[in-house]
């Protein structure tokens, strides 16, 4: 019986198959890159608000301290929204009249809370508590970024699990002392791993990877 197929179709067959592979894993590999773009995690895109508070002015440029609007940070899960209280006690004799403000004053006098967008909005299925991050040392901008150079409020970071895992695996990378953790313009020391492998034994900082600890 004569030869159905050329000898050279063997060598077809597995180039094609071959290149079958290479192209899957490439897309797959050109998905997974993208997932990590800030196209998908919509880094450093400003999130438009009912006011367009800016950080930059009230904490650079009036030297507001994070704790003054975000009270619970310390001792909560959660950092807090400052009830429009705390805008005027401000603003009831600063701007006290100016049309961009009106929101805030008709929130306070109709005791109706401003509907904020809230920014760094991790999924429901994940666990965070400000408080224990605090205390560890983990300063407001090694998450937030420089939100003293915020006009309007956006994320520096994907929030993806890879970048808590990278700060759980290696956490003398980015700690400071507590006494900094709310200090804008901290900067990392030189011997930074030194200084932060000293505050993991002082702060009993674990190294927690497990799933259960942000998904409970």
């Amino acid at each position: 019986m004569s030869q159905i197929f050329h000898p050279s179709a063997n060598g077809i067959a597995r180039a094609i198959v071959i290149g079958l592979i290479v192209v899957a894993a490439t897309g797959g590999y050109i998905v997974y890159e993208i997932g990590r773009t800030p196209y998908v995690t919509r880094a450093y895109e400003a999130r438009q608000q009912p006011i367009q508070f800016s950080h930059e002015r009230h904490v650079a440029g009036n030297g507001l301290d994070c704790r003054y609007c975000h009270t619970s940070v310390e001792k909560g899960a959660a950092a807090g929204i400052p009830p429009t209280k705390t805008c005027m006690n401000c603003h009831a004799q600063i701007f006290s009249s100016s049309p961009y403000l009106e929101p805030v004053r008709s929130s306070y006098a109709n005791d109706v809370s401003i509907q904020w967008i809230k920014v760094h909005d991790l999924p429901d299925f994940v666990y965070f508590n400000h408080s224990i991050h605090v205390d560890k040392g983990v300063g407001c901008t090694t998450c937030h970024g420089r939100v003293d150079q915020m006009p309007l409020m956006w994320t520096v970071h994907s929030l993806q699990m890879e970048w808590c895992l990278d700060c759980h695996r290696s956490p003398e990378k980015y700690l400071r002392p507590r006494s900094a953790v709310f200090k804008v313009d901290y900067q990392p020391p030189p011997d930074q791993i030194a200084l932060g492998g000293e505050l993991v034994k002082a702060y009993k900082v674990k190294s927690l990877t497990s799933c259960s600890t942000c998904h409970r």
